[in-house]
């Protein structure tokens, strides 16, 4: 698997304008594959996560492992992540003018 979605959302105690970012944003960046980031704040839920995109499924693994999870205890928060195969979905997802696959 070349290209991989990886979803993950937290429940948190405070909302996405009260967090820290710059720091954040530092370590997210020093993982190898991490090609972007779109982060998500659900409505009136407290939730927080985001939509990124990876180059293989071992990189975006390790990101889980290795920042995702250690965040668990430091926000005090429950996280739901999943895995997607970005390779599978291109031709539905360009007829749709996804931003991912357009000039790929």
């Amino acid at each position: 698997m070349s290209r991989v979605f990886l979803y993950a959302e937290y429940q948190i105690s405070f909302p996405f304008s009260e967090m820290d970012l710059p720091p954040i944003h530092e370590e997210m960046k020093s993982f190898p594959g991490l090609k972007s980031k779109t982060w998500l704040s659900g409505v009136n839920t407290n939730s927080v996560g985001g939509f990124y995109e990876f180059d293989s499924k071992e990189n975006a693994q390790n990101y889980i492992d290795k920042c995702l999870v250690p965040y668990v205890q430091a926000f005090d928060a429950n996280l739901t992540v999943r895995l997607f195969d970005a390779e599978i979905v291109s031709e539905a997802s360009k007829d749709m003018g996804s931003p991912y696959f357009e000039s790929r």
